[in-house]
């Protein structure tokens, strides 16, 4: 017997092909960043597959939150260091 859902890695590509309409209407630079919120979904996909989470937008929004956290870390660090 085979899996009977689909696997996490493949429910979020649909999930995010799910969004292509509306990336595509996104100027350059929106675009851009659009696609940086795509890759941290990619890069947490297996941290989102261990969260069990019925609803995959629910881990996509948690990607995106830890990627903008870890990034807001940074700057406060490179802020802390240029004061200093």
């Amino acid at each position: 017997m085979g899996k009977t859902i689909a696997s996490y890695r493949i429910a979020l590509n649909r999930e995010l092909q799910r969004w292509s309409g509306f990336a595509r209407a996104l100027r350059n630079e929106d675009k851009e960043a659009f696609d940086q919120m795509m890759d941290a979904c990619r890069n947490h996909a297996s941290a989102g597959s261990n969260a069990t989470r019925p609803v995959i937008f629910e881990s996509v929004i948690m990607s995106i939150l830890l990627n903008q956290q870890k990034r807001l870390n940074r700057l406060e660090k490179d802020l802390d260091a240029i004061r200093q």
